[in-house]
């Protein structure tokens, strides 16, 4: 389970788009933070460890969260928001994409969409008559599968990077039956698809690069779907 804890009150921002009269203009607009995204995760990761003692620790990008007895493990991401802009004039006046952004163990910065992945799923999961949502839960646990028998590593198939790959299939693709639905992904995959043009859910990153942070690696994508289709064969 993933849990996303936010502050509001500050944000960090991509400028890369913006003139630089519109740069001076945002710089004049806005001031440094204060309280920032390490004294926030510090702050966070204290009141998690009193709440759950040793169950708690840091990680890379997470604060993981042990299971225990009901409970179960989750991962919690301390994040702040952030926005890309593409048209900056005034406060009142500007034009940006928000997401949320957190900083790995070695100081770099993560961006990602959360809201747009979850809208964009909705909308492909009806376009595709409702076959969307459960063809991502058949990929996820036969993930579990492959991982069990050896075929894949854990960590290499995320659940964001299985549903970002799902989310390029054709509508026409998903349809008719499980059997169908699972023949159509992986034949478009392996025979059809425009690798280098799939996009993330949230249309904001590629789905396949290689050293981003916020893309699958094709090596990894690669060797999902073929042990997919190799499980599959054996059923």
């Amino acid at each position: 389970m993933d849990i996303v804890i936010q502050l509001d009150d500050c944000f960090q921002s991509d400028l890369t788009r913006l003139t630089e009269d519109e740069k001076a203009a945002y710089k004049s607009a806005f001031r440094d933070a204060t309280y920032t995204h390490v004294d926030f995760k510090q702050d966070v990761l204290s009141v998690l460890t009193k709440q759950y003692g040793s169950a708690v620790t840091a990680g890379d990008k997470a604060i993981a969260i042990d299971a225990s007895g009901s409970r179960r493990k989750a991962d919690v991401i301390v994040a702040i928001q952030f926005r890309r802009y593409f048209k900056f004039r005034s406060s009142n006046d500007s034009e940006y994409v928000e997401g949320i952004c957190f900083w790995n163990g070695k100081g770099e910065r993560i961006a990602n969409y959360p809201k747009q992945h979850s809208a964009n799923l909705t909308t492909k999961h009806q376009a595709s008559s409702n076959w969307m949502k459960p063809m991502a839960r058949v990929f996820k646990n036969m993930r579990s599968r492959m991982v069990d028998d050896g075929l894949i590593k854990s960590g290499i198939a995320p659940s964001y990077y299985i549903e970002g790959l799902l989310y390029n299939v054709p509508n026409d693709k998903l349809t008719s039956s499980y059997q169908d639905c699972m023949v159509n992904v992986l034949n478009w995959y392996r025979q059809e698809a425009s690798k280098s043009d799939l996009v993330c859910a949230n249309e904001q990153y590629y789905l396949l690069r290689d050293g981003h942070h916020t893309c699958w690696t094709q090596g990894k994508c690669d060797a999902f779907v073929e042990a997919a289709v190799k499980l599959w064969n054996e059923w």
